[in-house]
């Protein structure tokens, strides 16, 4: 008998999801342990080590047991972990609207096209801007978001020459421009954007507006 995958998990919880365009709406959230990368502004670093393992039949059991539609699979970086893939062909499966938020620095073209894929773009302010994928964005159609996350003008200038060099990332059906918080003023950010009309969406993180860094939240 096949022994079935397990994963190592850092917390599954429900909340609002606080990000891209399903921002708002209850989600059960799985993060998994464990990210090859290091980012300066990281709000997740307690999931980089620890966590338990569970099996995919645990993770459905404890995701049912919230009734809600959406699922973010998340972490660290969940396709460091083999498995991850797995998990969001069952979530599908179960019949759940699935999202994976990713760094950008790992293949994403064996993710079920089911899948909403929110793929981090790391700009210089991050620390891992020799990281990033590009080949990454062939694999994405209107359901995937590029998220942006941005440190300070000089990222937000990166960012609009990348949108112009690496144009299959408008092949994402959304491309989130986020402030680091704290860092750099939601206001100036929204005020750059309106100023050059780009066309993205500006982010807001929900949940820490409401809760702060409390994690589980």
């Amino acid at each position: 008998m096949a022994v079935e995958p397990r994963l190592r998990i850092t917390e599954i919880f429900l909340s609002l999801q606080g990000e891209t365009t399903y921002t708002g709406l209850p989600t059960a959230f799985v993060r998994l342990t464990g990210c090859p990368l290091r980012c300066g502004y990281c709000d997740s670093a307690y999931a980089f080590n620890g966590g338990s393992l569970l099996t995919l039949s645990e993770i459905l059991e404890r995701v049912r047991a919230f009734q809600v539609r959406h699922v973010t699979v998340t972490g660290g970086e969940p396709l460091a972990q083999p498995g991850a893939v797995s998990l969001l062909e069952q979530l599908c499966n179960a019949g759940y609207v699935v999202s994976l938020e990713t760094s950008g620095a790992l293949d994403v073209s064996g993710v079920d096209v089911r899948v909403a894929k929110i793929i981090d773009v790391k700009t210089p302010g991050s620390g891992e801007v020799e990281r990033n994928r590009w080949e990454n964005f062939a694999h994405c159609g209107p359901l995937d978001q590029a998220k942006f996350v941005l440190t300070d003008r000089a990222d937000y200038e990166w960012a609009k020459h990348v949108l112009l060099e690496h144009g299959s990332i408008r092949g994402c059906g959304e491309v989130l421009f986020s402030p680091v918080t704290p860092g750099l003023a939601a206001r100036d950010l929204a005020d750059w954007i309106v100023a050059d009309r780009l066309q993205v969406r500006l982010q807001l993180q929900l949940h820490k507006l409401l809760w702060g860094d409390e994690p589980g939240r």
